[in-house]
């Protein structure tokens, strides 16, 4: 497999616009390719790729972008391949897309699936996992996120949720007539300002829970006293947690608020050190396994049974950045781990 191989299918699937919600060109793509190669299934905007018969090892990626942050397109500058997605995860997809080829889909099941950077209720993988019921059945899953030449186990969970505070309103020229919403949370916010990663060693890694504000919003206009002001909480749990464990916590944290209401949740995932699939990864990549800090499919899948582990090309800094890129060396790395692993 020569780097050029990769690079240029790379810029052929960033070239190829495919946001969360408009999918469907790339998985026309993605299937036209193994199109008389390879047996190809498509659910809904996404595409399997190979026979999904159990006690197989599937390749796991998902063909859809946060929106563009910048110019369209891609370019190679140097040692790099700029364009959006090319860390997360293009990179990857070009990587699965040649293993397949290349080794052929009597071991390996590619599962290219829609709809990962939004919510779980959009997330294809789920009704892919419902159509093929054998796929549950397979030896193991390797999700292809990046990974900063690392493996990278387990994955945090997600709990958002939004926190409101009610107060009156009035004229602002008469403010003690009223209550205001915004700085009646004044106290709270300081506390999550102020607010340290809570460290959660699980199999000697050192998960990081954190609860951030990432969205606020209050007043009708300049001229009144804003009678209610909402939040949004995001809380990555660790994962000695269950889901309903992290809803009960959040909810205790923001126990200063006058409402709480989960908007949505996904669940962690326990890492998968030991299995000797991914032992050998390990080895092959001539790395070490770390944890995953975020929220990845391994979730879904261990879920279901199957263990599952992250491992890709790209740096995860830049991922969802304007300017995002992936070095070339970094898709010959993982290309050349998983066909040592996989032939």
């Amino acid at each position: 497999m020569s780097a050029s191989s990769l690079v240029d299918t790379l810029v052929w699937l960033v070239d190829i616009p495919s946001p969360t919600g408009q999918e469907q060109q790339i998985q026309a793509a993605i299937s036209e390719r193994f199109r008389g190669k390879a047996p190809v299934h498509a659910v809904l905007d996404s595409v399997v790729i190979g026979d999904p018969a159990p006690g197989k090892v599937l390749l796991v990626g998902h063909t859809d972008t946060v929106p563009l942050q910048g110019e369209p397109g891609a370019r190679i500058e140097g040692d790099r391949v700029h364009g959006l997605g090319a860390t997360d995860m293009k990179g990857g997809l070009a990587v699965m897309i040649h293993v397949l080829e290349d080794l052929g889909t009597d071991r390996v099941v590619g599962v290219f699936y829609a709809g990962e950077e939004g919510s779980l209720s959009g997330n294809q993988l789920a009704p892919i996992l419902d159509a093929h019921p054998d796929l549950v059945e397979a030896e193991a899953a390797i999700v292809m996120e990046p990974t900063n030449r690392e493996v990278h186990a387990g994955c945090q969970g997600v709990v958002n949720a939004r926190v409101w505070f009610e107060g009156e309103a009035a004229h602002s020229a008469r403010p003690w007539q009223g209550r205001n919403a915004i700085t009646k949370a004044a106290g709270f916010l300081a506390e999550m300002d102020a607010r340290q990663p809570e460290l959660h060693e699980i199999e000697g890694l050192p998960f990081k829970e954190v609860i951030s504000v990432t969205r606020a919003q209050g007043g009708v206009a300049n001229n009144v006293i804003p009678a209610r002001f909402e939040l949004n909480v995001n809380y990555r749990f660790s994962p000695d947690r269950t889901t309903e464990e992290a809803i009960e916590h959040l909810r205790s944290v923001c126990a200063a608020a006058d409402g709480f209401e989960v908007s949505d949740a996904a669940p962690a995932a326990y890492p998968a050190v030991n299995h000797p699939l991914f032992e050998r990864l390990v080895v092959a990549a001539d790395t070490t396994i770390a944890h995953k800090q975020g929220w990845t499919d391994v979730a879904q899948l261990a879920a279901r049974g199957v263990p599952a582990i992250n491992f890709g090309p790209g740096e995860t800094a830049l991922a969802h950045k304007p300017g995002e890129s992936v070095r070339i060396d970094d898709l010959e790395w993982a290309y050349a781990a998983l066909t040592e692993v996989l032939e």
